[in-house]
Order: structure tokens, then C-alpha cells, then sequence
């Protein structure tokens, strides 16, 4: 395993940390994770080198957390740097972060979090959250108590706001944001990179692999990719080159996605990729960009819906019928929450990290598929 320097902070983490929101789950009709398989797959991480391991209040509909905090039973605690995420974007008087901090704690089965951030934070929440209930104060006293150890935040907006939470705070420890080789200028960016590092926070990298967009891309996005190596070993490159980046977080599924991903680990460094292979992925970034119809991660931020369409497969399949409109079209008629079951309420919409207009892309996905002969 390769360690980077946190920041300031002092710490060094491992180049890869354990995301823990896409871990297995048992069969296709349930959310429930396959705890077994999941604890042996974050212990099998951490012993080979593996101390980042991140979660959060909301992640496997609450179960993500309690599933961690028995991944790091018998001396495994010891092993990592533990993070998870205060919801606060959902806060309707502010007095909600003491208890959930609480909860979080007996759920991770720790007397501290090491690392702490506000979840999905942009700039409304920024003001109408962080700031109206001087959150910050919170989690500087909770640090104070010995509760959280390192205070940062997760970021899903454009650069604009993210240069204003980075800067409307004297004394954040790190940040998380996405990017990869399609996002360097989407949300905080390349230039979001880039400032967070100049004043001394370590970056975490989410979304390294687009909600796994990047993992199966298309022929033609795969053809423009450095040679050599697996469409994910090069996006995970990508995003390793960057000496800014602490540390990138893989959402990992299965135990061949772990033990891949620790070898591509131990193969990176700052610093790695020539000037062909750069020009690589540019040329990646714009084939992608032409092919791909929705920009959605499949995070699930945007469920569960209340009128019960299943918002992320209709997109998978929209998606999907980019390379095998026919498979994905019968995929489609499969799908029981369907556009017209949408009330366009538009929760979905303030829940999504990408900001993605869902209610018009959920009916341009469905009129596709209606024209589309089978």
C-alpha cells in the first residue's frame, strides 16, 4: 500500500479508502447488507494496508454504519482512520447534531470519529444549515469532548460555492469532492482541487470511477484510454496522478473489486502519468461526453422516491441503450416505478448531488423508450 501525507493534519493515509455505500447486499429484491461478505471484505482491505475507511448516517438506507462499526471489532479500530458524515443538510433547528453524533458513535461502536464532515454540503445548506446554526461551533465544542478528531465536509456543487464554503471557514482539516477524468470541470474541479490543497487540507476524491460509469465505459471511451491497463486501473490513475489528492475512496462491492483495487494501489504515485497518456484522457473526457445521456452516479441520494419510481434504474437504462438500445428497452418494461407514477413533488431533485433536473430527464427517458421499436 502507498500513504500520502492528510494536509496539515499530520496523518497519513493509505492512497486507497474503504467507501462503504455500495457494499453487497443480498439478492435483487432486498437492501440489506450481506454482513458477512462485507466484513470479511473491509477486514481484507485494512490488512493489506487499507486505514481510510468512510461511511455515513444515510448510506444503505442507515445500515452502513452499524455494518462498519462490526467490520471493526476485534482490534480493527485500532487499525484505521474511521469518517462519517453529520446529515446536517436536513437540520430543522440545529439541535439535531448532538443526538445524531450520538447515534453515529453507538453505531460505529467507538468512543470517537476520526474524521467528521457536513454531508453533501453546497451553498444553500452552507447558509441556510451550516451557518443559520453555527454548526461549525458544534463541531469544534464535539471535538473539544474528544467526539470527532478532524473537522471537514463532502461537496456537490459548482466552484462558486465550493470556494466559498473553502473559504468561509479559518480552520477546516480536509474536504471530499468528486472527481475523475470526465469531472475536472464539473462541481469543485481541477481548480476546486487545487485551492483546497494551496491552503493545506487534504482532499479525498469520491466518484473516481462516476458511480462505475468509468469502470465499463463504452468501446469508444475505452479505445481512447491509456493502453495497458484496465479501464479502472486508469481512471484510479488518473486520480492518483494528481499530487493534490490525499487519498481516492472506492464505493467497493465485491471482493475482487478489493483485491483489484489494492493492487492498483500499490502501483500508484504522483506524478505517474506522461504527457501521451494525459492527452489520453482528454480525448477520453470528450468521446464520453458525447455518449453518455444522463450524468447520474446511481448514489441513490434520490431515494427512496415517495411515489415509488425507480428513479436510478429508469436512468441505468437510459443510459444503458447508449451501446444496446434493445436490451436496455426490455430492461425498461421491466422496470414496476415508472415515470408515470411520478407526482413531480421534486424531492428527488433537492436531494441530488449532481443537481441533475430529473423530473424533465425522467419523461425524456421515458419518450425515448416509447419511440424506440423493440
Amino acid at each position: 500500500m502507498q500513504y500520502r501525507e492528510f494536509g496539515k493534519t499530520g496523518e497519513k493515509v493509505s492512497a486507497l479508502g474503504f467507501g462503504c455505500m455500495r457494499l453487497p447486499t443480498l439478492g435483487n429484491l432486498t437492501r440489506s447488507i450481506d454482513e458477512p461478505q462485507a466484513v470479511r471484505m473491509i477486514r481484507n482491505g485494512i490488512d493489506n494496508g487499507i486505514n481510510y475507511i468512510d461511511t455515513a448516517f444515510f448510506y444503505h438506507e442507515g445500515r452502513s454504519e452499524g455494518l462498519v462499526g462490526k467490520a471493526l471489532e476485534n482490534g480493527y479500530r485500532n487499525k484505521v482512520l474511521l469518517a462519517t458524515k453529520s446529515p446536517f443538510t436536513g437540520f430543522k433547528l440545529g439541535v439535531e447534531f448532538d443526538r445524531i453524533l450520538d447515534t453515529q458513535l453507538k453505531r460505529l461502536k467507538t468512543d470517537h470519529i476520526d474524521m467528521y464532515l457536513l454531508h453533501a454540503a453546497n451553498l444553500k445548506a452552507w447558509k441556510n444549515s451550516a451557518l443559520k446554526f453555527d454548526l461549525l461551533s458544534k463541531m469544534e465544542r464535539a471535538r473539544e469532548q474528544g467526539k470527532i478528531r478532524y473537522i471537514g465536509f463532502s461537496f456537490h456543487d459548482n466552484l462558486d460555492a465550493f470556494m466559498t464554503i473553502l473559504n468561509g471557514y479559518d480552520h477546516w482539516d480536509f474536504c471530499q469532492i468528486q472527481y475523475n477524468y470526465v469531472d475536472v470541470d464539473h462541481q469543485a474541479g481541477t481548480k476546486g482541487l487545487e485551492a483546497a490543497a494551496a491552503k493545506g487540507l487534504g482532499v479525498i476524491v469520491m466518484e473516481p470511477l462516476l458511480g462505475g460509469k468509468l469502470a465499463s465505459p463504452t468501446d469508444n471511451v475505452r479505445a481512447a484510454l491509456p493502453a495497458g491497463v484496465s479501464p479502472v486501473q486508469a481512471a484510479l490513475d488518473f486520480v492518483w496522478d494528481r499530487p493534490e489528492v490525499s487519498l481516492l475512496l472506492s464505493g467497493m462491492g465485491s471482493a475482487q473489486q478489493v483485491e483489484d483495487n489494492i493492487r492498483y494501489a500499490s502501483e500508484s504515485r504522483p506524478g505517474k502519468l506522461t504527457a501521451e497518456q494525459k492527452a489520453c484522457y482528454i480525448k477520453a473526457k470528450t468521446v464520453f461526453e458525447h455518449s453518455a445521456r444522463v450524468n447520474c452516479t446511481h448514489c441513490e441520494y434520490c431515494m427512496p422516491c415517495p411515489a415509488g419510481v425507480e428513479i436510478p434504474e429508469i436512468f441505468a437504462q437510459y443510459n444503458k441503450s447508449v451501446t444496446d438500445a434493445d436490451a436496455a428497452k426490455k430492461q425498461y418494461k421491466k422496470i414496476k416505478g415508472t415515470v408515470q407514477k411520478c407526482v413531480s413533488c421534486g424531492q428527488c431533485e433537492n436531494k441530488c448531488p449532481q443537481q441533475l433536473p430529473i423530473r424533465e430527464l425522467l419523461h425524456e427517458a421515458d419518450a425515448f423508450f416509447k419511440e424506440k421499436k423493440a
